[in-house]
């Protein structure tokens, strides 16, 4: 299976703070699975580290006050290109980022309040098709994916 991975989660340092969400079940992941990482921030030519970015009013900006959308949305394309072809079987992206977040986001506030919604990107792979989840829901949901594999009974 090919799965389109947010490269925070393979310990890329691409995220806002220059850090990374290295998941270690994502690492135990690809010695079963092929994991293609795309960070769609960075493919939209923005750098790490970076201010902090939200969704308002449908628009990213960041918490600067400078509108960022434009990266954003041609970052989302380059990597969905890839997504294409790659011919991925789905996604496992980061939460709450305005890129990947694929059950919620922040609110565009820059207070640290959530609300329901996709980032740029997660909103154009579901756009196009690709089954996406969020990284807390594959852990826990997402059998067919899981490293371990459940005994036969």
């Amino acid at each position: 299976m090919k799965i389109l991975v947010s490269a925070c989660l393979l310990g890329t340092n691409c995220k806002y703070d220059g850090g990374n969400n290295r998941s270690e079940w994502l690492i135990r992941l690809a010695e079963q699975h092929e994991l293609i990482p795309v960070c769609p921030e960075m493919l939209g030519g923005l750098k790490a580290p970076r201010s902090p970015c939200e969704i308002v009013n449908g628009v990213v900006m960041n918490k600067d006050g400078e509108c960022v959308d434009r990266a954003f949305r041609m970052g989302a394309v380059a990597a969905l290109r890839i997504a294409m072809d790659q011919r991925v079987d789905c996604a496992v992206l980061q939460s709450r980022s305005p890129s990947c977040g694929v059950n919620e986001i922040y609110d565009g506030s820059f207070t640290g309040k959530k609300i329901k919604g996709k980032g740029v990107f997660a909103s154009l792979l579901a756009e196009n098709a690709f089954p996406v989840f969020d990284i807390a829901d594959a852990i826990e949901k997402i059998g067919l994916l899981s490293p371990e594999k459940p005994d036969s009974q």
